[in-house]
């Protein structure tokens, strides 16, 4: 075993914590389960333990031992039960950039062979499938058919200079199909020219990330990019934050890239949505991967205040202080009883503000945080805030 894993600057910063615990009070994991062995401070404290019992010569010299296999597995359940909301970055007085480090650590974790078994079902279905979710990937577009009335070519066309990549959410779960069903019906109101990429869309390489996988990453990354040229994109357009994120992080700067909510400003900014009164009173839910990761915060502020009518409060808890949904970082995968009590808490805060529905910019926020209402009988709407949109365009 060794620290490869880690890059020089990561090593560096494990040294700098001070053990305030200051990011274990804006931890959601830890709020929720009432668990201080979520936070960050006990998962950088592991962290440190495993390195120093990796240390060689010295290190056994000294009577340092690397950790036990009971050890390994309790330290497992820290670093996987994390929805890599960043709150804890974002908080830190010393500036360790957290995040990242989570990511290198849960690489750390699979190449040492401890991780749960639920990282296996993602790898082999990411490796057979090319999404998270063992899907047939040939019909990733499939939602296409469910609109009211689908064009023959199923929006998949030989050129075009926008390509709009679904994300494997999306894609396939009914809940969350409604997303892109609204957002192509904005952008055909809007005479806009788009493809989407269908069978080859590949997962933009965040399950990947989050599940300690980087190593399958240069596959899909290639086959992406390649995709795109074949249509000769010039643009690149997400709904999803987590694939926005990807590319902008991971992605060679080679497309323009879009959230959908800056998209829909420039339309509407341009005249080109026609929109309606809607008579609603609505709070909204800054995505983790957009707010805090990608810092944008008013893009969709923006498109709420164009809609004639609609009564915007603002969260208690918002912009880079949001709470997570809890449908990040493939916990609903790892431990689906803990995502649920984050949506609960999520829930509680939203309820505070008296609104009729709760709008985000985020297919995964969406799925479950109306997955924790539905299942609780609550008088609550969730919408993407594509398909606000959808119900304010001028008939």
């Amino acid at each position: 075993m060794s620290n490869q894993d880690y890059s020089v600057r990561q090593l560096l910063e494990m040294g700098a914590c001070t053990n305030c615990q200051v990011c274990a009070d804006v931890c959601p994991a830890v709020s929720a389960s009432l668990d201080g062995q979520l936070s960050a401070i006990y998962r950088m404290k592991g962290l440190n333990q495993v390195l120093k019992g990796r240390g060689g010569f010295l290190s056994r010299l000294l009577g340092r031992k690397a950790p036990s296999s009971e050890e390994w597995k309790d330290f497992s359940n820290t670093v996987f039960r994390c929805t890599l909301c960043g709150n804890c970055e974002e908080v830190c007085p010393v500036g360790i950039h957290l995040k990242d480090l989570w990511l290198s650590l849960r690489q750390d974790m699979v190449h040492s062979g401890h991780y749960p078994k639920k990282i296996n079902m993602i790898r082999d279905n990411l490796a057979e499938d090319r999404n998270v979710f063992a899907e047939d990937n040939e019909e990733r577009a499939e939602w296409v058919d469910d609109m009211r009335d689908p064009p023959v070519d199923g929006y998949i066309r030989e050129k075009a200079d926008i390509v709009y990549f679904t994300g494997c959410t999306a894609a396939y779960f009914p809940v969350a199909q409604k997303i892109p069903i609204a957002l192509v019906e904005i952008l055909d109101r809007s005479n806009v020219d788009f493809t989407l990429l269908g069978k080859e869309e590949w997962c933009c390489g965040f399950p990947m990330l989050g599940a300690g996988l980087k190593d399958m990453f240069d596959t899909f990354k290639t086959h992406n990019l390649e995709a795109l040229r074949e249509k000769g994109a010039k643009e690149v357009l997400f709904a999803c934050p987590s694939c926005y994120q990807m590319w902008r992080e991971y992605y060679p700067d080679e497309f323009k890239i879009s959230h959908a909510t800056q998209f829909l400003t420039e339309l509407i900014r341009e005249k080109r949505v026609p929109l309606q009164e809607l008579d609603l009173t609505v709070t909204y839910h800054d995505p983790c991967d957009l707010g805090r990761g990608a810092r944008e915060f008013e893009a969709p502020r923006e498109v709420l205040r164009s809609i004639p009518g609609l009564r915007f409060v603002e969260l208690p808890q918002n912009r880079e202080n949001c709470q997570c949904c809890g449908g990040g970082g493939n916990l609903e995968m790892v431990d689906a009883k803990l995502s649920a009590q984050i949506a609960k808490r999520k829930i509680e805060e939203i309820l505070s503000t008296g609104a009729d529905a709760i709008i985000t910019s985020c297919q995964q926020c969406v799925r479950t945080m109306m997955t924790y209402v539905r299942r609780n009988k609550i008088s609550l709407e969730v919408l993407d805030i594509t398909q606000l949109v959808r119900r304010a365009l001028r008939e």
